[in-house]
């Protein structure tokens, strides 16, 4: 997932139906725009500099009748405490056309067909801050699929269908989304999936799974011991919208890292809410059959449970693209292109990956072998590849997950690790 700065533009453009920045970040006043400036430095990614010019093909959403409403078209499929993803079809339009949708945090644009399908082309977006009423400039969407099933037909998720990564707005009511066809041509299908994350489901199970603590009797070989966990209930998973059974593999040998390219200073105790949005566009907007991270990890060090099945259990993911069989992924909540990731949320990637990999008695400093499940990976399918044993998703996918300030720390995070399970 990525979210982007905005783009502030000259005096010219403002004219046309607004242009906002991202709401997790400083706006310009509706009187005095500031002249373009440098991203804060919490929220990094590329945007273009400018409006593209000369756009011979579009697909935009058209304008709403109703500012209550996003049209007759919108499909709405809602989850438990008050979440939704609003589903709108894109059709033939004009340049900048905006329309008003119900409240969401986080958007992506999805077609039919595989995610080659959109090979070389281009997605933009821009969205209107629900508080403000001001618009962002266009942000670009990754069209590549590096996360998610690994696309066979006997996999534990259904066929992927393409979809961008996820950018993550704040609350936002307005959307305007433009598709620049690569040299195939436009894929059936596309559409925009708008996501509200609610409050949460409310749930008796377990919310915490405590922390184990060092040296604990039970343990035995080189197994690390737990580190405390917050459950599915625990961050307000909608248990009914996901697929009602498990999927496991072999026994996890690799841990990829990943960031999920949201903002960085959040507060922790919105964390949740971020993961219920990947959760529902995972889900909803893809039709994965739940979240594809095994775990996430915020910024303070707290550990989140991802894909249901059991934590101390084999689960199959939906992560890194390839490579999902016999591997766990653990995200890092935020972007750490160029901001450094923080002490505690480096301490909880260790811990989690040292108990995950001590289960099966893998050393979290050495390496092994998978082998890759897809074309669409960096390796053809059936290559068998060496990976660390902490690798990051870009070892077996063409991306720059999880960052270049993350990933030169992984070094350090495998010796940790293996010092936590004893080696």
């Amino acid at each position: 997932m990525r979210i982007f700065s905005p783009i502030v533009l000259p005096a010219a453009l403002r004219s046309l139906p607004g242009l906002r920045s991202l709401p997790v970040l400083r706006r310009p006043s509706a009187h005095h725009p500031p002249a373009a400036r440098r991203p804060v430095s919490s929220l990094r990614g590329a945007v273009p500099a400018a409006l593209l010019a000369g756009c011979t093909a579009a697909l935009l959403l058209q304008p709403a009748a109703s500012a209550a409403s996003a049209g007759p078209s919108a499909r709405i499929r809602t989850s438990a405490g008050g979440g939704s993803v609003t589903t709108l079809p894109l059709t033939a339009g004009h340049l900048l056309t905006p329309r008003t949708t119900p409240r969401f945090e986080l958007l992506g644009v999805g077609w039919d067909g595989p995610a080659s399908s959109l090979a070389g082309g281009t997605v933009r977006v821009r969205t209107r801050d629900a508080a403000t009423r001001v618009w962002s400039g266009w942000h670009e969407l990754e069209t590549d699929g590096e996360d998610g099933p690994d696309g066979t037909a006997h996999g534990p998720d259904r066929l992927p269908r393409g979809a961008t990564a996820p950018l993550w707005t704040g609350p936002s009511d307005g959307v305007a989304v433009e598709v620049l066809p690569g040299p195939g041509g436009l894929p059936a299908g596309l559409r925009v999936d708008l996501v509200d994350p609610g409050h949460g489901a409310d749930s008796a199970a377990v919310r915490t799974l405590p922390a184990e603590p060092p040296g604990g009797g039970r343990r035995v070989g080189h197994q690390a011991p737990r580190p405390g966990i917050v459950t599915r209930a625990g961050w307000g998973a909608d248990e009914s919208i996901r697929e009602a059974e498990f999927a496991y593999t072999g026994a996890v040998r690799v841990v990829f890292v990943h960031h999920t390219a949201t903002a960085t200073a959040y507060e922790c105790a919105d964390a949740p809410r971020v993961i219920r949005a990947i959760y529902q566009y995972h889900v909803q907007g893809n039709g994965w059959r739940d979240i594809g991270y095994n775990f996430l990890v915020d910024r303070c060090g707290t550990v989140y449970e991802g894909r249901a099945g059991g934590t101390d259990l084999p689960v199959h993911g939906a992560h890194t693209l390839g490579f999902n069989t016999d591997s766990a992924g653990v995200a890092a909540i935020g972007t750490y292109v160029t901001d450094v990731p923080p002490q505690p949320l480096l301490d909880g990637l260790a811990g989690i990956s040292a108990w995950k990999l001590g289960l099966t008695d893998q050393d979290a400093a050495g390496r092994t072998q998978l082998v890759s499940g897809s074309n669409a990976s960096r390796y053809p399918l059936g290559t068998r590849v060496g990976f660390d044993a902490v690798s990051g998703h870009r070892d077996g996918f063409n991306t720059e997950c999880p960052g270049a300030a993350l990933y030169p720390l992984l070094p350090d995070l495998r010796t940790r690790a293996a010092a936590l399970q004893g080696r």
